[in-house]
């Protein structure tokens, strides 16, 4: 696994991310951007996530800018997309990457929910072609779930999952292509029940965060969900599912009040106002909080 030549496609919050990843590990990585001013941002971006971390500046130098794709993944053993989410757009970067790359490559996409089957009908060699989930911020979270399709060979995945463990990633094998894979799913089940909470007039947003925060979220670090099944026995569970399944929210699609917020363009810190509503100080301020907790997590006394 060592000296891998590692292609990542686009730059934004999740691309330079990934790229510094396996910078830190010693790889040579190429990362094409066709946005000027955000390609030659790469490189301040990646140094100040290194100063944060008290790492290695020089890191970054292992980090290539370009423009073209083709020059990006022209002599790539891994590569990796992390454009935005638009299955049309994934389709046109995947076939393009297989044909510009060495045909040794492992093809990879990084999308949060698209189907990887969906994303790779285009190739004509799927044996290579998988998913790679990484969570933000990709340099601090751990985990990456290696998705394989049907179609995907057993010795591709295994070298991805290979080469994740030894960059120091936990990589875990998605063995069915499914929306959302495994932690969209487990994450959004819980938003569709805590924005149903709000829309019935249970409770405001801020409890429902509150209640996750200080209670069962504080554990969850430690103690998976299956985990805490087996611990307070799977008899007990049975007699809560009986009693609080049949209540649990089943809307099909996304609920009324979320839509209405989109509508009214409350579209969360971004705009000031969401679920809840937001000033400069409070977004700098959970911000700053998430990225010293995930620091901490990992080892790294915050400076």
């Amino acid at each position: 696994m060592k000296n891998q030549r590692i292609a990542v496609i686009g730059a934004g919050l999740m691309g330079h991310g990934i790229a510094q990843a396996f910078a830190a590990a010693g790889h040579h990585v190429d990362i094409q951007e066709p946005d000027a001013g955000r390609r030659s941002a790469i490189a301040d971006h990646v140094r100040g996530n290194l100063r944060t971390l008290g790492a290695d500046v020089a890191i970054a130098d292992l980090i290539r800018p370009w423009e073209r794709l083709e020059d990006a993944v022209a002599a790539a053993d891994i590569v990796i997309e992390a454009v935005p989410e638009d299955l049309a757009l994934k389709q046109r970067i995947m076939a393009a990457a297989e044909a510009a790359a060495p045909a040794h490559a492992l093809l990879a996409s990084n999308t949060s929910v698209i189907p990887i089957t969906r994303i790779m009908e285009p190739l004509v060699d799927k044996t290579r072609a998988m998913g790679t989930h990484w969570w933000n911020p990709p340099y601090l979270i751990p985990l990456v779930e290696v998705i394989q399709t049907a179609d995907t060979g057993d010795a591709a995945v295994a070298a991805m999952i290979g080469l994740l463990t030894a960059i120091g990633k936990m990589p875990v094998h998605v063995r069915k292509d499914v929306p959302g894979f495994i932690g969209n799913r487990l994450q959004h089940a819980l938003w569709r029940e805590a924005i149903a909470l709000v829309q019935n007039g249970v409770c405001d947003a801020e409890t429902v965060d509150t209640v996750v925060k200080a209670s069962f979220g504080r554990r969850m670090a430690v103690l998976g969900p299956l985990e805490n099944a087996d611990l307070v026995g799977t008899d007990l569970t049975l007699a809560v599912h009986e009693h609080v399944l049949p209540d649990l929210d089943r809307t099909p699609g996304p609920l009324p009040l979320l839509r209405d917020l989109v509508a009214a363009g409350r579209l969360g810190m971004k705009s000031g106002a969401g679920f809840r509503t937001w000033t400069d100080g409070q977004r700098e301020e959970v911000a700053t909080n998430l990225a010293v907790h995930l620091q901490r997590l990992d080892g790294i006394e915050p400076s």
